[in-house]
């Protein structure tokens, strides 16, 4: 050690080093994600390792101005999150041994060493240590503190000048060498799952924030070709998990998994991210990104960017282009479009009542933010749909398509603005060719975008491009393979396909992730009602109704299944029940005439199919198997004519 040069001091224990220094922790010389008090903790458990460390001297270290209510939500968040970086367990521990109200003691065989600051270890490399920053124009500089600068030669070094200088060149060579090395290492992922960020603000106020970051990497991710990018609908069911990075990724069939945080502190974001592939458990990348807030979405094309060419070396012109897109954004707009996506994901009449609401504010506050228009048709597109009843279709879909025009206008590089205008050309316009170019445009913007491949499903269903259709839910299923309403409609589109056992199949899969699904039941009842096999049907939509009452869906195919199984007065009963909870906007019109087909009743059948068309109905009833029985029917082949299917 050179004299006056400061040692750092390393913990080791099993597979790991902390650096008591830089408060970093390591496994098999691959940094963890672990900061703040989980780090903190921790380093005060080795410093004392087999000494008890109360609850109390915790709260005097690490909180000493909280209230205790806060300091135990707190020191019990953190031992959480320091366990599962360890991969320990509360109750069979190898590192952190909790003695119930008293505190905790660190358990494991510990070795302390000292080692000079300019040391290198064998295999790092020289900046693994250095956050960077990513600048507006796309330019990476490390951060380095001042203690970490260069030092100008020691007397009586023996380093001459020119060698100085040669050693400096030579250094500055491989540093650049390394940060943009070509990324070989990470060529075989082909699927990727980006979890949750962490909110290190660690104030549940800012998760619309954290969560606004993680959507938004995932959009941007999702842009590149031949890449399987999990959707966020499915990654949020592991937030706080306590799976471990293999787990999740073998859950999710994919080969890598990108983990990070998020910290906002007034007007300042940091954007901390690591690319881990996951067989190995072997971080292939790490790096920070901070700026303002403004310059948020420059930080994030930069991260999708990095990660990006970690996985491929060379994008194609399209996915670069896509990657680079991003422009300043007025604060305001972009807080307020984060919580209208917040709530928009929540996917309820309350949630997307909020949605509408912080969309309109951020467009108040930026008239050109293309997004934030996007964000607008899609609320209005789900509010006019029959499960959430909002708005009539007449009031929604003419709001939902006049935003999605306007943010295309403004942007026609959006896949998503692309997929809401071909719903509102599809679902209430009925103009099937202009639908389709725009879903196939939108898919080729944002061919990860799960929601695309789930809509444009729907569409291939309606012209009667079963096969096709079916293959287009299934790359939904594979982008959002937890996505309870995508498996749903899987199973329906297998049931319109007359594909009656795989239908059963695959309703039975969405049931396994949640048995409480109204739907998944509704479609695995109409399914049995197909087979004739009555007494399940109906059991099975029974069941739906009780999951979630009131909705007129269900009613109706309960109603049809009474009335074909020769339930008729059950039927009647229904069918009355459903006349009376008629109204202007929601006339339960096609419901209404579901119930008279399986009462064998064409005539009446027809005439409330005529009120559904004058409504403007959305049209993909039609297609259901309970309308078989009318699809040789004149007049049914006239209204298929009319709204374009036939």
């Amino acid at each position: 050690m050179q004299p006056g040069a400061p040692s750092r001091r390393i913990a080791r224990f099993g597979v790991f080093e902390l650096d008591l220094n830089t408060s970093e922790l390591r496994k098999h010389g691959h940094k963890i994600k672990i900061h703040g008090q989980p780090i903190q903790i921790l380093a005060l458990l080795t410093e004392r390792a087999g000494e008890l460390v109360t609850r109390e001297e915790l709260h005097q270290r690490l909180w000493p101005s909280v209230t205790y209510v806060d300091f135990e939500q707190g020191l019990n968040a953190a031992v959480k999150r320091l366990r599962q970086a360890l991969n320990d367990s509360a109750d069979n521990p190898r590192f952190v041994e909790t003695l119930p109200r008293r505190g905790y003691r660190f358990i494991a065989p510990i070795e302390t060493v000292g080692q000079s600051e300019n040391r290198v270890d064998a295999g790092a490399t020289p900046i693994d240590h250095e956050p960077v920053r990513e600048f507006a124009s796309g330019e990476v500089r490390p951060i380095i503190a001042a203690h970490e600068r260069p030092r100008s030669p020691l007397p009586g070094a023996g380093l001459s000048w020119k060698g100085a200088v040669i050693a400096t060149v030579l250094a500055l060579a491989l540093l650049a060498g390394w940060i943009f090395r070509p990324a070989a290492r990470a060529s075989s992922i082909r699927s990727l799952a980006v979890l949750p960020l962490e909110n290190l603000s660690h104030d549940i106020s800012q998760d619309y924030f954290s969560d606004g970051m993680t959507d938004e990497l995932i959009t941007e991710l999702g842009q590149i070709n031949g890449l399987r990018v999990i959707s966020r609908t499915s990654m949020m069911s592991y937030k706080n998990t306590r799976k471990s990075i293999r787990q999740i990724a073998q859950e999710l069939k994919v080969d890598a998994v990108v983990e990070g945080t998020v910290l906002r502190s007034g007007g300042q974001v940091r954007i901390t991210a690591q690319l881990i592939e996951a067989a190995a458990d072997k971080e292939l990348w790490s790096r920070s990104f901070e700026g303002e807030l403004r310059d948020t979405l420059t930080l994030q094309n930069g991260v999708a960017r990095a990660i990006a060419t970690q996985i491929r070396s060379k994008l194609n012109p399209q996915e670069d282009a896509g990657l680079r897109s991003a422009k300043i954004v007025n604060p305001a707009a972009y807080e307020a479009y984060l919580k209208g996506r917040y709530f928009w994901n929540k996917r309820t009449s309350d949630g997307l009542t909020k949605a509408i609401r912080y969309f309109k504010t951020a467009i108040e506050a930026d008239p050109t933010y293309a997004q934030a228009y996007a964000g607008l048709a899609d609320s209005y597109a789900l509010a006019g749909d029959w499960q959430y009843g909002l708005f009539a279709p007449r009031e929604a879909y003419p709001q939902a398509k006049a935003a999605a025009t306007k943010a295309l206008a403004l942007d026609d590089t959006l896949g998503e603005a692309h997929i809401s205008l071909a719903l509102c050309l599809d679902s209430f316009d009925w103009d099937w060719d202009s639908a389709g170019k725009e879903f196939l445009r939108g898919i080729e913007l944002s061919p990860g975008y799960a929601t695309g491949h789930h809509w444009y499903g729907w569409y291939l269903a309606h012209l009667g491009r079963h096969d096709e259709a079916i293959a287009e839910m299934k790359k939904a299923e594979e982008l959002d393979p937890l996505s309870l309403i995508i498996g749903a409609d899987l199973a329906e589109e297998l049931l319109i396909a007359h594909r009656y056992d795989e239908a059963i199949e695959q309703s039975r899969k969405t049931m396994n992730l949640d048995s409480l699904f109204s739907f998944a039941h509704r479609v695995l009842g109409q399914t049995f009602v197909q087979q004739h096999r009555y007494s399940e049907g109906i059991a099975e939509l029974q069941k739906a109704i009780e999951l979630s009452p009131g909705g007129s869906a269900s009613i109706s195919n309960l109603g049809y299944a009474y009335a074909v199984s020769g339930k008729r007065n059950e039927a009647i009963r229904i069918l009355n029940d459903l006349k009376n909870r008629s109204h202007d906007a929601f006339s339960n019109a096609p419901e209404i005439a579901m119930v008279y087909v399986g009462l064998n009743d064409k005539d009446q059948a027809m005439v409330w199919l005529e009120k559904a068309y004058a409504q403007r109905f959305n049209p993909g009833v039609l297609i259901r198997p309970s309308f078989d029985a009318l699809r040789s029917d004149p007049r049914f082949q006239d209204l298929l004519h009319r709204v374009g299917l036939t």
